[in-house]
């Protein structure tokens, strides 16, 4: 059984309080704002299901350096916007007349949205956490954006439970690229775990069929290393 989708103009509550993301309140009722899926857990919510990326300040991305400047950096943050890197945004001096050698085009970064203005210029920052910099190993995956949610899970629980079966670490920016880092096999497995998200974010009973696929992948794995010591 799948979970409700609703359009713009669907009358999803009689109690204006319970109003959150992807609603608006019109004589005070709650009615949806996008086409999504309806999520009634605390307030109410429509998770939506297509759109490009729109960066919002906070949010942790996962960007590809596009461009070298004389004192900053162009990343491209799968936006319609591009995100600005300056070099009084890095956690070290930085020489001008080296600049390429800190971060060159090609070289993808994890940062943070820091400020947005209203031309839409979003400017990123790579301090606040010890794990914001150049992506030096592991993988990228692509997911839509819109799925960023069900692979955190609710309270991070999915995320909780991905990093508890493979192994892996896992960093997940908002823009729909997650940075997974393990061994090959664990990869190997985590990156069909999130592809079986993606692919069924609207279904119920998702955690019990990633469980389930992890439990099937690791027991192939065993199954061949068997095979392989015999």
């Amino acid at each position: 059984m799948g979970r409700e989708i609703v359009i713009p103009g669907d009358l999803l509550s009689n109690d204006r309080r319970k109003a959150g993301e992807g609603t608006y309140v019109e004589r005070g009722k709650v009615y949806a704002s996008i086409y999504g899926i309806l999520d009634k857990r605390d307030k109410i919510r429509v998770i939506p299901l297509a759109g490009r990326y729109i960066p919002s300040p906070g949010d942790v991305v996962i960007g590809n350096i596009i461009e070298v400047g004389f004192a900053f950096w162009k990343v491209e943050i799968n936006s319609p916007y591009e995100g600005v890197l300056n070099v009084t945004e890095v956690n070290r001096k930085i020489d001008l007349n080296k600049i390429d050698e800190f971060l060159n085009v090609g070289d993808m970064i994890i940062g943070r949205v820091k400020k947005i203005d209203p031309a839409m210029r979003v400017e990123l920052t790579l301090k606040g956490e010890k794990f914001f910099g150049k992506i030096k190993d592991g993988r990228v995956i692509e997911i839509a954006h819109t799925r960023v949610p069900r692979v955190i899970g609710r309270g991070g629980s999915m995320i909780s439970l991905l990093k508890k079966e493979t192994g892996c670490s896992i960093y997940v920016g908002q823009n729909g690229r997650i940075w997974i880092k393990g061994d090959e096999n664990s990869m190997d497995i985590l990156a069909s775990a999130i592809a079986l998200i993606e692919r069924e974010a609207h279904t119920i009973g998702l955690t019990e069929k990633v469980e389930a696929l992890i439990k099937s992948e690791k027991e192939k794995l065993r199954g061949g290393e068997s095979a392989t010591k015999a």
